[in-house]
């Protein structure tokens, strides 16, 4: 991958996107929270099929990106790589505690520079201590931090008021009215839900739905001592936080009872999708208007004793992004790397807008219409920050490629994570899991390999580096030193 793979391809934008009487092409983005990537009935899952008629409809109808990923598992950091197109090191938003930086560009700001008129109608969470507009928007509709399942409390264009309901109706009211009041003019709206994210409140109309079927359980989820030898301490010890399955959400619920209540509470966005989708019909906007869904993270159940996400999980970091635009593409499945820090870029190379200054991110545009570019990405970064509400997850940084996805815990006493996902698709086989640094060994890690895998791990050590210095992170996170560090005491 070429420099400009990662600085230089988000900013180059197409001249602008006319329709028709040279009217620039609307844009409808949506977030579902948590929505992990399997949990849709036209992608097989066995309990939403048949549930989830307006994501099957986008699956059936539009682009579905099968390797779409987050590069943070984590709600604030990943909501600030979609509105930046910057890796977390590069944002700054490191938890779900931290305030949007003002001074970072964002694409809404870039298209309502444009003309566009702007509305965020949803979850904002980043900074849980205020509700108030934030810039690049004409139009506000959020809350605090996670906000309220029912009859929540809302700012409206800097008034708050509580409201009577069920908070994804009530989203999908507003985002209705957004469409419609702006259909005249460009518009994007950003429509952002808080489902389905814990407690899982289901409406009263879905309450009864999924009783007495079968939970799902992978097999990582049961406890083998051969398995826990061969992984991180923290990830047996995590197992019985309110993060594991065996302290789940603070003995709060059982497994079964949150799976189902998970699954219940994504049936309003369905139906929530549903309705954007009439609005846009209604006002003959919809073949034109591109609209992309997807979750700001994955989400494990049971995978490695686990739920909840951040860690380097397949589960955790995987999430449903699907395109649907009938003037610009037909049903396709697209395999290409298509990453959260690829929205923004997205979206303004759709309006004919760029981006003022390099992003990490590129533009999904030419894979929507059917047309990867031969440099299209083959890796990318992975990281978390460690949490003091949540010290039992390090930190962690790491690559994912095609073929492995490869994990460093900096600054803790532990092990490192490699996996050929190829011959081992659920990460139950740890490559480097014999690589236990002993107190009299130094810890770096391929000093300590043999020569049958010393070169993978290097190689992988080595890109990782390269992309860390290439978007301003820290290269120590890579865990790879320099020629020189053999020579050293």
């Amino acid at each position: 991958m070429r420099r400009r793979d990662l600085l230089g391809a988000g900013a180059a934008a197409a001249a602008p996107a006319l329709l028709g009487q040279n009217r620039r092409r609307n844009i409808v983005f949506v977030l579902c929270d948590d929505h992990r990537f399997d949990f849709i009935g036209a992608l097989g899952h066995p309990w939403l099929k048949g549930h989830t008629p307006n994501l099957d409809r986008l699956v059936n109808n539009g682009v579905h990106f099968r390797n779409a990923f987050v590069t943070s598992s984590l709600c604030s950091p990943s909501r600030a790589s979609i509105l930046t197109g910057q890796y977390m090191h590069a944002h700054r938003v490191y938890d779900n505690f931290s305030a949007f930086p003002s001074n970072l560009d964002t694409f809404p700001a870039m298209l309502k520079n444009a003309g566009y008129r702007t509305g965020f109608v949803g979850k904002w969470h980043m900074g849980g201590d205020s509700d108030a507009p934030q810039p690049g928007f004409d139009h506000w509709f959020s809350f605090r931090g996670q906000g309220d399942y029912e009859n929540p409390t809302v700012n409206k264009n800097g008034r708050s008021s509580r409201m009577s309901g069920y908070l994804t109706d009530i989203l999908t009211g507003e985002a209705s009215r957004f469409i419609k009041e702006n259909s005249a003019s460009p518009f994007c709206l950003y429509l952002s839900h808080k489902a389905i994210h814990y407690p899982f409140v289901p409406h009263p109309r879905h309450a009864n739905l999924f009783q007495g079927m079968r939970v799902p359980k992978p097999e990582s989820m049961v406890y083998k001592g051969e398995y826990y030898d061969q992984v991180p301490r923290w990830v047996h010890e995590r197992r019985y936080t309110r993060h594991g399955v065996d302290g789940l959400f603070g003995h709060t619920s059982t497994f079964d009872d949150a799976y189902r209540g998970y699954c219940q509470a994504l049936l309003p966005v369905d139906e929530s999708l549903g309705e954007v989708f009439n609005t846009l019909e209604e006002r003959k906007l919809l073949n034109d208007t591109l609209v992309v869904y997807m979750g700001d993270n994955g989400y494990m159940w049971g995978e490695h004793g686990l739920v909840d996400k951040r860690a380097m999980y397949e589960p955790s970091m995987r999430v449903p992004m699907i395109a649907h635009c009938p003037d610009l593409s037909g049903r396709r499945e697209e395999t290409g790397f298509a990453l959260n820090i690829d929205i923004g870029s997205t979206i303004l190379d759709a309006a004919g807008v760029s981006w003022r200054k390099p992003v990490h991110g590129r533009s999904l545009m030419p894979l929507i219409r059917g047309q990867r570019p031969s440099d299209w990405r083959r890796d990318f970064i992975y990281e978390y920050e460690w949490e003091q509400d949540y010290p039992y997850t390090p930190s962690m940084t790491g690559l994912r490629t095609e073929k492995h996805s490869f994990t460093y815990y900096h600054g803790i006493w532990d092990i490192s994570e490699l996996y050929d996902l190829e011959k081992d698709p659920d990460q139950m086989k740890n490559l480097v899991a014999d690589v236990r640094i002993r107190g009299y060994q130094r810890g770096r890690l391929s000093m300590n390999l043999g020569e049958d895998r010393r070169p993978l791990v290097d190689g992988i050590q080595t890109r990782l580096q390269q992309l860390l210095v290439e978007t301003g992170g820290d290269p120590r996170r890579s865990g790879k030193g320099s020629e020189g560090d053999k020579y050293a005491l």
